[in-house]
Protein backbone atom coordinates (compact mmCIF):
# COMPACT_ATOMS: atom_id res chain seq x y z
CA UNK A 1 0.00 0.00 0.00
CA UNK A 2 1.17 3.51 -0.82
CA UNK A 3 0.11 6.64 1.06
CA UNK A 4 -0.53 9.77 -0.98
CA UNK A 5 -1.74 13.31 -0.32
CA UNK A 6 -3.85 15.23 -2.82
CA UNK A 7 -4.66 18.92 -2.43
CA UNK A 8 -7.29 20.81 -4.42
CA UNK A 9 -6.97 24.61 -4.24
CA UNK A 10 -10.33 25.89 -5.40
CA UNK A 11 -11.89 29.30 -5.76
CA UNK A 12 -13.75 28.94 -2.48
CA UNK A 13 -12.00 26.20 -0.48
CA UNK A 14 -8.74 24.32 -0.04
CA UNK A 15 -9.07 20.60 0.56
CA UNK A 16 -6.69 17.82 1.53
CA UNK A 17 -7.14 14.08 1.11
CA UNK A 18 -4.62 11.63 2.52
CA UNK A 19 -5.34 8.12 1.29
CA UNK A 20 -3.84 4.66 0.93
CA UNK A 21 -4.13 2.49 -2.15
CA UNK A 22 -2.51 -0.15 -4.29
CA UNK A 23 -3.04 1.42 -7.71
CA UNK A 24 -6.50 -0.14 -8.14
CA UNK A 25 -9.84 1.72 -8.37
CA UNK A 26 -10.43 1.95 -4.61
CA UNK A 27 -9.00 4.21 -1.92
CA UNK A 28 -8.76 3.91 1.84
CA UNK A 29 -9.20 7.38 3.29
CA UNK A 30 -6.78 8.27 6.07
CA UNK A 31 -8.13 11.77 6.60
CA UNK A 32 -9.85 14.67 4.82
CA UNK A 33 -9.73 18.36 5.61
CA UNK A 34 -11.51 21.36 4.13
CA UNK A 35 -10.86 25.07 4.80
CA UNK A 36 -12.69 27.93 3.11
CA UNK A 37 -10.11 30.59 2.20
CA UNK A 38 -11.98 32.24 -0.73
CA UNK A 39 -8.87 32.51 -2.93
CA UNK A 40 -11.07 33.62 -5.82
CA UNK A 41 -12.29 36.79 -4.10
CA UNK A 42 -12.53 39.49 -6.80
CA UNK A 43 -10.67 37.51 -9.48
CA UNK A 44 -13.66 37.64 -11.84
CA UNK A 45 -13.81 41.45 -11.64
CA UNK A 46 -10.12 42.39 -11.27
CA UNK A 47 -8.26 39.47 -12.83
CA UNK A 48 -5.82 39.40 -9.91
CA UNK A 49 -5.52 37.54 -6.62
CA UNK A 50 -6.65 39.27 -3.46
CA UNK A 51 -3.72 39.79 -1.03
CA UNK A 52 -5.56 38.68 2.10
CA UNK A 53 -7.10 35.67 0.36
CA UNK A 54 -3.68 34.59 -0.89
CA UNK A 55 -2.23 34.80 2.63
CA UNK A 56 -5.11 32.74 4.03
CA UNK A 57 -4.61 30.12 1.33
CA UNK A 58 -0.84 29.84 1.77
CA UNK A 59 -1.22 29.61 5.55
CA UNK A 60 -3.73 26.81 5.06
CA UNK A 61 -1.38 24.94 2.71
CA UNK A 62 1.50 25.24 5.17
CA UNK A 63 -0.69 23.62 7.81
CA UNK A 64 -1.71 20.86 5.42
CA UNK A 65 1.97 20.22 4.61
CA UNK A 66 2.70 19.64 8.29
CA UNK A 67 -0.22 17.24 8.40
CA UNK A 68 0.74 15.11 5.40
CA UNK A 69 4.31 14.87 6.66
CA UNK A 70 3.10 13.80 10.11
CA UNK A 71 1.08 10.94 8.65
CA UNK A 72 3.80 9.82 6.24
CA UNK A 73 2.46 10.62 2.77
CA UNK A 74 4.96 9.38 0.17
CA UNK A 75 3.65 11.29 -2.85
CA UNK A 76 1.99 14.71 -2.89
CA UNK A 77 0.16 16.63 -5.58
CA UNK A 78 -1.21 20.18 -5.29
CA UNK A 79 -3.52 21.36 -8.02
CA UNK A 80 -5.31 24.64 -8.54
CA UNK A 81 -8.31 25.38 -10.67
CA UNK A 82 -10.42 28.34 -11.75
CA UNK A 83 -9.20 31.22 -9.55
CA UNK A 84 -5.51 30.63 -10.24
CA UNK A 85 -6.18 29.78 -13.89
CA UNK A 86 -7.79 33.21 -14.38
CA UNK A 87 -5.40 35.37 -12.32
CA UNK A 88 -2.80 37.45 -14.15
CA UNK A 89 -0.54 37.35 -11.08
CA UNK A 90 -0.74 33.57 -10.59
CA UNK A 91 3.06 33.36 -10.13
CA UNK A 92 2.57 34.85 -6.66
CA UNK A 93 0.57 31.77 -5.82
CA UNK A 94 3.07 29.31 -7.30
CA UNK A 95 6.05 30.89 -5.55
CA UNK A 96 4.22 31.02 -2.24
CA UNK A 97 3.17 27.38 -2.43
CA UNK A 98 6.72 26.29 -3.24
CA UNK A 99 8.13 28.30 -0.33
CA UNK A 100 5.55 27.11 2.20
CA UNK A 101 5.24 23.42 1.23
CA UNK A 102 8.24 22.45 -0.90
CA UNK A 103 5.86 21.21 -3.61
CA UNK A 104 5.33 22.74 -7.05
CA UNK A 105 1.64 23.37 -7.61
CA UNK A 106 0.06 22.87 -11.00
CA UNK A 107 -2.98 24.38 -12.67
CA UNK A 108 -5.45 21.98 -14.20
CA UNK A 109 -7.12 22.91 -17.46
CA UNK A 110 -10.89 22.78 -17.45
CA UNK A 111 -10.70 19.49 -19.36
CA UNK A 112 -8.25 17.95 -16.88
CA UNK A 113 -10.38 19.13 -13.99
CA UNK A 114 -13.46 17.55 -15.53
CA UNK A 115 -11.81 14.20 -16.26
CA UNK A 116 -10.31 13.96 -12.78
CA UNK A 117 -13.60 14.82 -11.10
CA UNK A 118 -15.40 12.22 -13.22
CA UNK A 119 -12.94 9.50 -12.24
CA UNK A 120 -13.19 10.29 -8.54
CA UNK A 121 -16.96 10.67 -8.43
CA UNK A 122 -18.02 7.65 -10.45
CA UNK A 123 -15.61 5.23 -8.75
CA UNK A 124 -17.41 5.72 -5.45
CA UNK A 125 -21.13 5.51 -6.26
CA UNK A 126 -23.55 2.96 -7.67
CA UNK A 127 -25.86 4.31 -10.33
CA UNK A 128 -27.10 3.50 -13.80
CA UNK A 129 -24.63 4.59 -16.49
CA UNK A 130 -24.06 6.70 -18.49
CA UNK A 131 -23.38 9.41 -15.93
CA UNK A 132 -23.49 13.17 -16.02
CA UNK A 133 -21.10 14.42 -13.33
CA UNK A 134 -21.82 17.96 -12.14
CA UNK A 135 -18.96 19.60 -10.24
CA UNK A 136 -20.04 23.01 -8.90
CA UNK A 137 -16.94 24.92 -7.87
CA UNK A 138 -16.43 28.45 -6.69
CA UNK A 139 -15.25 29.85 -10.01
CA UNK A 140 -16.28 27.25 -12.57
CA UNK A 141 -18.69 24.40 -13.04
CA UNK A 142 -17.80 21.22 -14.89
CA UNK A 143 -20.24 18.93 -16.68
CA UNK A 144 -18.88 15.56 -17.78
CA UNK A 145 -20.71 12.75 -19.56
CA UNK A 146 -19.34 9.24 -19.72
CA UNK A 147 -19.52 5.60 -18.75
CA UNK A 148 -16.29 3.95 -17.65
CA UNK A 149 -14.44 7.00 -19.00
CA UNK A 150 -15.55 10.53 -19.89
CA UNK A 151 -16.97 10.91 -23.39
CA UNK A 152 -17.24 14.67 -23.41
CA UNK A 153 -16.88 17.52 -20.95
CA UNK A 154 -17.17 21.26 -20.65
CA UNK A 155 -15.96 23.73 -18.05
CA UNK A 156 -18.18 26.80 -17.67
CA UNK A 157 -16.90 30.00 -16.09
CA UNK A 158 -19.70 30.08 -13.59
CA UNK A 159 -19.34 28.83 -10.01
CA UNK A 160 -21.04 29.77 -6.75
CA UNK A 161 -18.57 32.54 -5.86
CA UNK A 162 -18.40 33.97 -9.38
CA UNK A 163 -22.19 33.93 -9.79
CA UNK A 164 -22.74 35.56 -6.39
CA UNK A 165 -20.30 38.36 -7.25
CA UNK A 166 -21.65 38.90 -10.77
CA UNK A 167 -25.25 39.18 -9.62
CA UNK A 168 -24.36 41.32 -6.60
CA UNK A 169 -26.55 39.33 -4.23
CA UNK A 170 -28.06 41.24 -1.33
CA UNK A 171 -28.48 39.48 2.00
CA UNK A 172 -30.86 37.80 1.31
CA UNK A 173 -30.92 38.12 -2.51
CA UNK A 174 -33.83 39.88 -4.15
CA UNK A 175 -36.19 38.25 -6.61
CA UNK A 176 -34.60 40.28 -9.41
CA UNK A 177 -31.12 39.10 -8.44
CA UNK A 178 -32.26 35.48 -8.34
CA UNK A 179 -33.87 35.90 -11.75
CA UNK A 180 -30.62 37.32 -13.11
CA UNK A 181 -28.70 34.39 -11.66
CA UNK A 182 -31.14 31.94 -13.20
CA UNK A 183 -30.80 33.59 -16.61
CA UNK A 184 -26.99 33.51 -16.37
CA UNK A 185 -27.00 29.82 -15.46
CA UNK A 186 -29.49 28.95 -18.19
CA UNK A 187 -27.30 30.66 -20.78
CA UNK A 188 -24.27 28.67 -19.65
CA UNK A 189 -26.23 25.42 -19.68
CA UNK A 190 -27.44 26.16 -23.21
CA UNK A 191 -23.81 26.59 -24.23
CA UNK A 192 -22.86 23.40 -22.39
CA UNK A 193 -25.58 21.44 -24.19
CA UNK A 194 -23.90 22.26 -27.50
CA UNK A 195 -20.75 20.48 -26.29
CA UNK A 196 -22.01 17.74 -23.96
CA UNK A 197 -24.94 15.45 -24.72
CA UNK A 198 -26.27 15.48 -21.19
CA UNK A 199 -29.51 13.93 -22.38
CA UNK A 200 -27.63 10.69 -23.02
CA UNK A 201 -26.97 10.29 -19.28
CA UNK A 202 -29.22 8.26 -17.00
CA UNK A 203 -27.75 9.33 -13.66
CA UNK A 204 -26.77 12.81 -12.50
CA UNK A 205 -23.92 12.60 -9.98
CA UNK A 206 -23.33 15.82 -8.06
CA UNK A 207 -20.09 16.60 -6.24
CA UNK A 208 -18.52 19.40 -4.17
CA UNK A 209 -19.75 21.52 -1.28
CA UNK A 210 -23.02 22.90 -2.62
CA UNK A 211 -24.35 19.47 -3.54
CA UNK A 212 -23.17 17.68 -0.41
CA UNK A 213 -24.62 20.43 1.81
CA UNK A 214 -27.95 20.15 -0.02
CA UNK A 215 -27.77 16.41 0.65
CA UNK A 216 -27.22 17.04 4.35
CA UNK A 217 -30.13 19.49 4.52
CA UNK A 218 -32.39 17.06 2.68
CA UNK A 219 -31.58 14.41 5.29
CA UNK A 220 -32.28 16.88 8.09
CA UNK A 221 -28.85 16.40 9.64
CA UNK A 222 -27.81 18.56 12.57
CA UNK A 223 -24.13 18.28 11.57
CA UNK A 224 -22.12 17.53 8.45
CA UNK A 225 -21.69 13.73 8.40
CA UNK A 226 -19.97 12.59 5.18
CA UNK A 227 -20.75 8.90 5.70
CA UNK A 228 -24.47 9.72 5.88
CA UNK A 229 -24.45 12.19 3.03
CA UNK A 230 -22.59 10.03 0.49
CA UNK A 231 -24.89 8.27 -2.02
CA UNK A 232 -27.96 10.24 -0.91
CA UNK A 233 -30.49 10.82 -3.69
CA UNK A 234 -32.18 14.23 -3.62
CA UNK A 235 -35.31 14.68 -5.80
CA UNK A 236 -35.52 17.79 -7.98
CA UNK A 237 -38.50 19.14 -6.04
CA UNK A 238 -36.55 18.82 -2.78
CA UNK A 239 -33.63 20.73 -4.35
CA UNK A 240 -36.07 23.47 -5.36
CA UNK A 241 -37.52 23.64 -1.85
CA UNK A 242 -34.07 23.87 -0.25
CA UNK A 243 -33.01 26.53 -2.76
CA UNK A 244 -36.05 28.64 -1.95
CA UNK A 245 -35.61 28.18 1.78
CA UNK A 246 -31.94 29.19 1.72
CA UNK A 247 -32.63 32.13 -0.58
CA UNK A 248 -35.13 33.52 1.94
CA UNK A 249 -32.57 33.41 4.78
CA UNK A 250 -29.82 35.83 5.65
CA UNK A 251 -26.22 34.62 5.57
CA UNK A 252 -26.24 34.58 9.38
CA UNK A 253 -29.32 32.34 9.42
CA UNK A 254 -27.73 29.97 6.88
CA UNK A 255 -24.49 29.89 8.90
CA UNK A 256 -26.47 28.71 11.93
CA UNK A 257 -27.57 25.55 10.09
CA UNK A 258 -25.64 22.59 11.47
CA UNK A 259 -24.26 21.15 8.20
CA UNK A 260 -23.22 24.55 6.78
CA UNK A 261 -19.42 24.88 6.55
CA UNK A 262 -18.18 28.29 7.78
CA UNK A 263 -17.69 30.50 4.74
CA UNK A 264 -20.20 28.71 2.51
CA UNK A 265 -23.27 30.51 3.79
CA UNK A 266 -22.98 33.54 1.48
CA UNK A 267 -22.45 31.62 -1.77
CA UNK A 268 -24.57 28.48 -1.41
CA UNK A 269 -27.70 30.07 -2.86
CA UNK A 270 -25.89 30.66 -6.16
CA UNK A 271 -24.65 27.07 -6.06
CA UNK A 272 -28.19 25.84 -5.48
CA UNK A 273 -29.42 27.80 -8.49
CA UNK A 274 -26.79 26.04 -10.63
CA UNK A 275 -27.83 22.65 -9.25
CA UNK A 276 -31.57 23.18 -9.66
CA UNK A 277 -31.30 24.61 -13.17
CA UNK A 278 -29.08 21.70 -14.25
CA UNK A 279 -31.64 19.20 -13.00
CA UNK A 280 -34.45 20.96 -14.84
CA UNK A 281 -32.54 21.78 -18.03
CA UNK A 282 -31.56 18.15 -18.58
CA UNK A 283 -34.72 16.63 -17.07
CA UNK A 284 -33.27 14.63 -14.22
CA UNK A 285 -35.63 13.49 -11.47
CA UNK A 286 -32.90 13.53 -8.81
CA UNK A 287 -29.22 14.10 -8.07
CA UNK A 288 -27.03 11.33 -6.64
CA UNK A 289 -24.70 12.95 -4.10
CA UNK A 290 -21.07 11.83 -4.05
CA UNK A 291 -18.60 12.77 -1.35
CA UNK A 292 -15.84 11.54 -3.69
CA UNK A 293 -14.74 14.05 -6.30
CA UNK A 294 -11.68 15.60 -7.92
CA UNK A 295 -9.58 14.94 -4.79
CA UNK A 296 -10.24 11.23 -5.07
CA UNK A 297 -9.42 11.36 -8.77
CA UNK A 298 -6.12 13.09 -8.01
CA UNK A 299 -5.26 10.46 -5.40
CA UNK A 300 -6.06 7.65 -7.82
CA UNK A 301 -3.79 9.26 -10.42
CA UNK A 302 -0.99 9.56 -7.87
CA UNK A 303 -1.32 5.90 -6.93
CA UNK A 304 -1.28 4.90 -10.59
CA UNK A 305 2.07 6.68 -10.93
Amino acid sequence: MTRVAAVDVGTNSVRLLVADGDGGPFLTTVERHMTITRLGTGVDARGRLDDAALVRTLDCLAGYARRWRDVGAERVRITATSAVRDAADRERFFGGVRDRTGVDAEVLTGEQEAATAFRGATAAVTGEPPFLVLDIGGGSTELIVGDQQPWASTSRQLGCVRLTERCGFDDPPTAAQLAAATAAVDAELDAAAAVVDAGAARTLVGVAGTVTTVGALHLGLDAYLPERIHATRVPVDAVAEITGRLAAMTSAERAALGPMAPGREDVIVAGCVILERTLRRFRFDEVLVSEADILDGLALELLAG
